[in-house]
């Protein structure tokens, strides 16, 4: 895009509403302005219009997010065909596994949950839809970079950065290659401990009607109560079987 073409006035007001976030739900105007680097005068005139349209809320001394904004997420699930259908069926693989699932979409460098059953906390910090971490650390953000094609995740292995969280957090680049190789010829992929030692989970992915990866499915348990080979045995016949699921509301093989 041409830079003639880029609306500046509309990037700073969506940063207005990306800035809220974890840990920054509620915030006055000075901390608005800060986490956006815009001034007090120009934070208050985007937080005031965003007011108006209904997607922030404020009490005169903090403003927040409200509920309007999750439009844009079941919007986002609508375009792929999902929503309430896939809900059920991801509520349906945690009733039968008694564990939490997720499902997840890719967004450069991280995964963001855009659905989640909980029945078991298992992450020290909470999961919720809209939670972001990084890819290389889950089991779903595997599956995404296998759904990639050759030359998608060798630009996105050029630009990113593997950090380090846990012993278990692949940061080698050529270790990672050769991780999503095996997970693209294997249709799935186990995360042991990547983000969080003792946590484990499993992932396989959602096609579309042109079999391409959108999302992926995942179940998350703890490394105390369950094994790997549980979690192959057990965990992925019912995971891959939400996924065909899933796929089928998307009309794929209809």
């Amino acid at each position: 895009m041409s830079e003639p073409d880029f609306v500046n006035s509309l990037a700073r007001g969506l940063n207005v509403l990306g800035c809220f976030e974890k840990g920054h739900q509620k915030m006055t105007l000075t901390q608005v302005a800060a986490r956006t680097d815009l001034t007090r005068g120009t934070a208050r005139r985007f937080l005031l219009t965003l007011c108006t349209l209904g997607f922030v809320a404020t009490d005169g001394k903090l403003f927040w997010l409200t509920p309007k904004v999750l439009k844009f997420s079941s919007d986002y699930l609508s375009t792929f065909g999902l929503g309430e259908a896939a809900n059920a069926i991801i509520q349906k693989v945690t009733d039968t596994l008694n564990e939490s699932s997720s499902m997840a979409v890719l967004d450069g460098d991280e995964i963001v949950y855009v659905a989640r059953v909980e029945k078991q906390s298992v992450y020290s910090n909470s999961i919720e839809v809209g939670t972001r971490l990084p890819v290389h650390t889950t089991s779903m953000g595997l599956v995404l970079l296998a759904g990639l094609s050759e030359d998608e995740f060798e630009r996105w292995l050029e630009k990113c950065h593997l950090t380090k969280f846990t012993k278990n957090s692949i940061t080698d680049k050529r270790k990672l290659k050769r991780l999503i190789t095996q997970i693209r010829e294997d249709g799935y992929a186990i995360n042991d401990g990547g983000l969080e030692i003792g946590v484990r989970s499993i992932s396989v992915p959602i096609l579309d009607r042109e079999q391409k990866v959108i999302a992926a499915i995942n179940v998350a348990t703890l490394a105390a109560r369950t094994s790997l080979e549980q979690m192959e045995n057990q965990f992925l016949p019912v995971l891959r079987d939400a996924a065909r699921k899933i796929s089928m509301v998307l009309g794929v093989g209809n």
